[in-house]
C-alpha cells in the first residue's frame, strides 16, 4: 500500500526548455492555440496519470519568441525516474521543443518567482534577404550604426519608468542591469539583462535602438522616453522572431510560490 501511495504522489521538478517559437502562439496556454506550455503539459499528462497539471515558466514569452534557456517547474505523477522521464519526453515532444537538465525541486518551486534575473538576446541580420538566417533574426537591409546604438543603449541601464516601452503591470519601474550591442559580420546582437520586464519591453527597446542605428533618432530620444514616458508614443516593437530568452538565473534561497519580483513577462 505504501508503494502505491508513493507511486501516485506528485513530485516537483525543474528543467530547462529550448524552443523555436515560430509556430507557437507564445509560451502561456491560450485556448484553441498551440503554445509551449500546453505542449509540455500534454506530454507530461501522457507520461503520468493522464491528468493535465500546470507547467510554470520563468518567462511567458510572446508569440514567435524563442527560448534557449527557459526554466520550468512541473509536478509529475508516474513511475519514471529523472533519466527515464527526460528520455521519454524527448521521444514524444515535437521537434521545435526540447527539454533537458530535469532535476528534483522543492515542493512549491515556481521559476517565475525564483528567478534572480532573465537575459534576452535580440538578433538582427543586417544584410541581404536570407530566409534561413531570418527565421530567428530580424532582417534589416540598410547599414546599422552599431556604435550609435551602443551609446544610446547605455541610457537604459539603471532603474527607470518603462511605460513608454511596455505594458502589463501597474508598477512600470524596472531595473536593467546590463545591455550590450555587438556586431559579428552581418549579425548584430543586443543582449539585455534585468530581474524582470514589462510585456513588450525588450522588443520596443530594440525598436528604438534600430531607429538610432538607422539615423532616425539619437540617444536623446532614449533619454526622453525614460524621463517623461507619458509624453511620447510607444516606440515601434521589433519583430518577435529576433527575440530569444537565453538565460534565467535562479535564486539560491527558498523563494517559491510567493510573488517576489513583480515579474510580468510576455516579451
Amino acid at each position: 500500500m505504501s508503494k502505491t501511495l508513493e507511486r501516485v504522489s506528485p513530485k516537483r521538478y525543474r528543467a530547462t526548455v529550448e524552443y523555436d517559437g515560430t509556430d507557437f502562439a507564445g509560451f502561456q496556454v491560450n485556448p484553441g492555440k498551440r503554445t509551449v506550455q500546453g505542449t509540455l503539459e500534454d506530454a507530461l499528462a501522457h507520461l503520468g496519470d493522464g491528468v493535465v497539471r500546470r507547467v510554470d515558466g520563468a518567462g511567458r514569452t510572446d508569440a514567435g519568441v524563442h527560448a534557449l534557456g527557459q526554466v520550468i517547474g512541473f509536478s509529475y505523477v508516474g513511475r519514471l525516474d529523472v533519466t527515464e522521464l527526460e528520455a521519454a519526453l524527448a521521444a514524444i515532444l515535437p521537434r521545435d521543443v526540447a527539454i533537458r537538465d530535469i532535476r528534483p525541486a522543492a515542493e512549491l518551486f515556481n521559476p517565475r518567482y525564483a528567478a534572480r534575473y532573465r537575459e534576452y538576446r535580440y538578433t538582427i541580420w543586417n544584410g541581404p534577404s536570407s530566409p534561413l538566417r531570418e527565421r530567428t533574426a530580424a532582417g534589416v537591409r540598410d547599414p546599422l550604426d552599431t556604435g550609435a546604438m551602443a551609446r544610446a543603449a547605455s541610457a537604459f541601464i539603471g532603474r527607470h519608468d518603462f511605460r513608454a516601452f511596455g505594458t502589463g503591470d501597474r508598477d512600470p519601474i524596472r531595473t536593467v542591469s546590463a545591455i550590450r550591442v555587438r556586431r559579428s559580420g552581418r549579425y548584430v546582437t543586443i543582449d539585455v539583462r534585468a530581474e524582470s520586464f514589462l510585456r513588450g519591453q525588450v522588443r520596443r527597446m530594440v525598436g528604438l535602438l534600430l531607429e538610432v542605428g538607422l539615423g532616425k533618432r539619437d540617444m536623446d530620444a532614449v533619454r526622453a522616453a525614460l524621463a517623461d514616458p507619458g509624453s511620447m508614443m510607444k516606440p515601434p516593437a521589433a519583430p518577435a522572431k529576433g527575440l530569444c530568452l537565453r538565460h534565467v538565473a535562479l535564486r539560491r534561497g527558498p523563494r517559491t510560490g510567493a510573488r517576489t519580483n513583480g515579474e510580468r513577462e510576455q516579451r
